[in-house]
Formats: structure tokens, sequence, C-alpha cells
């Protein structure tokens, strides 16, 4: 019976003295993740954390425990007592809801940290593997190409038994390195660079641009939509609503048509590094694609740059579309970014959008505008919602 998972972690046990650190806050994710399943107990053993199941569902709690940043495979295992008639039923028990009759091949591994066991790894599993042999007719053992390999671990308090590693999500664990603004449209790439930015342990806040009437308000559904599809992964994400009609109406009125986006680009940095510093924000996020569009040539980046000494990531800055798409498929943030309601992005595209622009020519296009008023007020007037992961319990998240 299954009773334990073991959770493994990559990365995190390459690091020197913060190791500690990242385990703890992986420690509290997990927890997070199951905060309403009381009955499940996770606690750290041997450079992994195990979870006891109390009697939850484990399919519940797989699926959950996979998608926590940080973790890189899962293994749900029988604990069993300290023989090797007790670890043969164990592996005998996992063979047979694997093969049911069919033949196949198999092969026992074996990891003793209890060194006070009379038989040594060779040993037990050579024991278990000639009585599996016994028991079960229709396997044969390969050990360099096995259709199963059972695992068994023979530890201080019990035997752990499994035969299957579940890949989990990777990276490292969200809140390990700080939080990051967003810059969330309702395409395809900022969501998948947010979610590259979460793996990578960011903590998001996510600002969009919302410029209506000009845009409406099933665009803003929308991007509320994505919002709530990150925080699934996150645990939490704060999205900051601007107010961006005034702007972009002012850009129209005062600014050269082909350097339009530059200037809009140059105005969201604006407001969004302003954002940042009164959310203390370490970095802006964007979804920017070397020669993607217009906006997004050196030259371009470059001269959008130069508003904000803030950093800016660019997690998907050598990917192409077509990997692009296939994450978002992944993530589950596809079928609504191709939902066809236009953002502040898409609209007043000038026909022919200067693709090479300088910064002193983009200083020299905004000369009109009253830069600092307009960022001012929109600003003051962008609305602030939480989102929170539907399965978790909102209790259970910090006070940020």
């Amino acid at each position: 019976m299954i009773e334990q998972v073991i959770i493994r972690y990559g990365e995190i046990s390459l690091k020197g003295k913060n190791r500690s650190d990242f385990e703890q806050r992986l420690l509290i994710n997990l927890r997070r993740a199951v905060a309403d399943m009381p009955s499940v107990r996770l606690h750290k053993s041997g450079g992994r954390i195990l979870a006891a199941l109390g009697g939850a569902d484990l399919e519940v709690v797989e699926r959950r425990l996979t998608n926590v940043f940080g973790v890189i495979s899962l293994s749900p295992v029988e604990v069993c007592p300290l023989t090797i008639d007790d670890m043969t039923a164990a592996a005998v028990s996992i063979l047979r809801s694997e093969h049911e009759s069919r033949a196949a091949t198999f092969k026992i591994e074996v990891k003793r940290t209890n060194k006070q066991f009379p038989l040594n790894s060779l040993e037990v599993a050579a024991e278990v593997g000639g009585r599996v042999l016994d028991a079960l007719e229709n396997l044969t053992v390969n050990v360099h190409h096995p259709d199963s390999t059972i695992f068994v671990e023979v530890r201080e308090d019990g035997a752990y038994v499994f035969g299957t590693k579940l890949p989990a999500v990777g990276g490292l664990p969200v809140g390990s390195a700080g939080r990051v603004g967003l810059l969330l449209s309702g395409g395809i790439d900022s969501p998948v660079a947010g979610w590259l930015s979460l793996k990578r342990g960011a903590e998001l806040e996510a600002i969009h641009f919302h410029s209506f009437p000009f845009t409406s308000q099933r665009a803003l559904d929308k991007v509320e939509t994505l919002a709530q599809i990150l925080a699934n992964w996150a645990g939490r994400v704060r999205l900051h609503t601007v107010h961006f009609t005034d702007v972009q109406t002012e850009i129209r009125k005062h600014c050269p048509e082909s350097l339009g986006i530059t200037i809009m680009r140059r105005m969201m940095v604006r407001i969004a590094a302003e954002i940042a510093r009164e959310r203390k924000l370490l970095a802006l996020v964007t979804g920017e694609s070397l020669g993607q569009v217009a906006s997004q040539t050196l030259e371009s980046i470059r001269t959008i740059n130069a508003v904000t000494n803030l950093p800016i990531l660019r997690p998907l800055i050598t990917e192409d579309k077509v990997d692009i798409v296939k994450r978002a498929r992944h993530i589950g943030t596809y079928e609504t970014s191709i939902l066809p309601y236009e953002d502040c992005c898409t609209i007043f595209v000038p026909k022919s959008p200067r693709t090479r622009p300088r910064v002193e020519e983009a200083e020299q296009a905004e000369a009109g505008l009253d830069v600092s008023n307009l960022v001012k007020e929109a600003v003051r007037r962008t609305t602030l919602k939480t989102y929170v992961a539907e399965e978790f319990v909102e209790s259970a998240l910090p006070v940020v």
C-alpha cells in the first residue's frame, strides 16, 4: 500500500551555503500546495523531501506536487518492514500492477543507507530479484535495458520500495529569487515569459495596460484569465491594470506615427518602473523575442531600455515562435491567448513602423508629451487584483 511519496529536487542540491534556504522555501511551497489536505505531512530527509499521505488521495497529491517549481520528480513508495520477504512482496505488487500477465523484463536496484542491515546492496538485489522470478513467471531479468526497474532503499525506519519516477516541473522554488513585474499582454508570449520567470524562482506581479474603450472589457477579462492560470502555477499573482487610454491618445496627437510603437513601449516601461519602485519589485519581465516584430530589434530594445535603469529580463529573447507556442500549450495559456480580442499593443499600429529607432530621435519625438504627468496619472489610476491558485488555501500564502 502506498503511504509515502519521495520528492526529489535537482538544482537546489548544487547550492552551497544557501542550500538550506532554498530547501526551506521549497518545503513551504509544497505545504501550501496541499494545505487543504491536513493529513499530508512533509519533512526533509537525506537530501529529499518525504510526503506521508495519511490517507489522502495519491493522484491529487501527485498532480499538485509535480507542478511545484523546484521539484524534478516524485515516486510513490511502499514502506515495508526490513525483511527480504516484505521487500519481495512490495516488488511483486508493483510489477504485477505494471505488467499484469504480460511478458516483460525487470531489474532490482538497491541503496542501503542502513549499514546495520545484514546483507549488502548486491545481496539484497539478488535475493529480492530471485524471489520475484519465482513469483512472476512472465518476467525475466535484464540489467541493461529493463522494461521496469524496482528501487529498494534500505533505511533505518524500513524498506522503501518503488518503481515509478514521475517527472515534475523542475526549476527553483517560487519566492527564492525575489519579486518581479511582468508586462502582461493578452498575447501568447508574455504569459510564457512569466511562467519561465516563476520557474527560475521569481515571484510575479503582472502589469497590464488597458485602453478602454479602444480595447474591450473582454480583452481585459482575457488577461485576468491569464493571470489566474499563472497564479495556479505560482500560488498567487497580483495584477496591476494600468489605465493607458490617455497615454496612447497623447502619443497619437504629438508623436510621429512611425515612432508610435517605440514611444508607447517607452511609456509602458516608465509606468511599469514606477509601479516596481512603489512595490519594491527588483526587475521587469517582458515576452520579447529578438526580431519578432518592429519593437523587438536590437535597436528598438536599446531605445526602449534607455528610459530606465531597472533590469529588464527577457526569457524568450532567443526563442522562436514555434517553441513559444509549444510552451504556451504545455502551461495552459495558449487557448486563452489566441482569443480574438485586441489589446493596446495591437491598436494604432503604424503602416511603416521604424525598426531601427535611435534614442535621440525617440527623445525628440517625445518633446510634445508631458511624460512626467502622464506617468504619474497612469499610476494613480492603476487598479490591483489578486489571483490565488484555485486549489490553494489563501491563508497559507505569505503577506506581501
